[in-house]
């Protein structure tokens, strides 16, 4: 079971790197590292796993994030509708986006920065996502909302992204253009 002691933080340069395509069909060694991230991101939101074992609640992780410079992500959020996102994806990508932003009213956290990061981060407001699952099925998601955020956030930790990078430095509460707010 993954902790916080095998996160990288901020300034490792791991999380600078562009990650590795993984190879298809996965290695069991791969498919056990995604089915960790996986299994992190949901005992964090769990109050006893989570206090038992000392873990920062998230609802996104890359494998960079735990010095494994490959392309895979898991997250595990629901959206404003209660509908549960629980994806594990190798090699997930981009498929299009919208050209209307979106960001958080409350800003984005990083389970590898161990600091408050004030701004409004634009992201995309729509995004389609394709990826592989962890049974080798290809997987397309068409996203809005903090579900859509979040599958941002993970993939720019698979092109040496982080979220900061985007806040704007002058004025970090700058609401982007042609932008919509969304609520956490």
């Amino acid at each position: 079971m993954l902790t916080m002691d095998d996160f990288v933080k901020e300034d490792d340069p791991v999380l600078r790197k562009v990650a590795m395509e993984v190879p298809l069909p996965a290695s069991e060694a791969d498919k056990q590292l995604l089915a960790s991230l996986l299994e992190y991101v949901q005992n964090s939101q769990k109050p006893d796993v989570s206090a038992l074992y000392g873990l920062r609640a998230g609802i996104g992780l890359a494998a960079p994030q735990v010095n494994v410079p490959k392309r895979m992500i898991a997250v595990h959020l629901k959206d404003k509708d209660n509908k549960l996102y629980s994806y594990a994806l190798f090699n997930p990508r981009l498929l299009s986006h919208s050209v209307e932003k979106a960001y958080l009213t409350t800003g984005e956290g990083c389970l590898s920065v161990n600091r408050p990061v004030t701004g409004y981060v634009p992201r995309y407001a729509r995004i389609t996502v394709v990826g592989t699952d962890l049974d080798g099925n290809s997987i397309q998601l068409r996203l809005k909302g903090i579900p859509a955020i979040c599958f941002q956030h993970e993939i720019d930790h698979l092109n040496g992204i982080m979220f900061y990078d985007h806040i704007n430095q002058e004025d970090p509460f700058a609401v982007p253009d042609n932008s919509i707010a969304v609520e956490r």
